[in-house]
């Protein structure tokens, strides 16, 4: 495992790296992996969502400070794609922790270029984006999150339970539910996690 973390960590990308990547595709219309419009079209339209999180997006000044209060330096390893909708409402705020925590270092790889690391971090045996990857200076992987905060996993089960399948109306759903959230249960999930790492290492 730690190979395969290593590995992937000497091809990552900053957030500034992955959002001149995003932004290039959005230029020349195409997006990573599959060339599929619907694929290319999400890319487009997160583009325009992580531009207007990375201005707008708010943390509280206690969760502001468990994230200072980082001790040891960490490395936070991020699965994601350009075209998943549920990596451009939780990168810009990965962003913000890493830029309030000098311990933080926030890296991004792609997963359908690197599935063996993907099939590392499967959430119920499927290739769900974004994952992070907590590891510690030795690479040791701490915890994970992803791919989305436990308030959002409910409404997706809740109604996939009830109608049987993801469709549009759903994807209109969790994209309001994003928008009246505005970040702020990934940031709490995020910060508990912190402060329970706080009390092992």
């Amino acid at each position: 495992m730690k190979k395969l973390i290593e590995m992937n960590l000497l091809k990552a990308m900053d957030y500034s790296q992955y959002n001149l990547l995003f932004k290039q595709l959005v230029e020349e219309g195409r997006t990573t992996g599959e060339q599929t419009p619907e694929k290319i079209n999400y890319t487009k339209l997160n583009f325009s969502r992580t531009k207007r999180l990375d201005k707008t997006a708010e943390i509280s000044v206690n969760n502001i400070e468990a994230f200072k209060s980082v001790s040891e330096k960490q490395t936070w390893l991020v699965i994601s794609e350009p075209w998943c909708g549920d990596a451009s409402q939780t990168l810009p705020f990965l962003n913000k922790i890493a830029q309030f925590s000098k311990n933080i270092d926030l890296k991004i790889v792609l997963r359908d270029e690197n599935l063996p690391l993907m099939d590392s971090f499967l959430t119920n045996g499927s290739r769900s984006i974004p994952v992070i990857i907590m590891l510690d200076e030795d690479l040791n992987v701490l915890q994970t999150f992803g791919p989305r905060s436990k308030a959002a996993t409910k409404l997706i089960n809740d109604y996939i339970n009830q109608h049987g399948k993801i469709d549009d109306v759903l994807k209109e759903m969790l994209q309001t539910w994003y928008n009246k959230d505005k970040g702020v249960s990934i940031v709490n999930e995020l910060s508990k996690m912190v402060g329970s790492l706080k009390d092992t290492l």
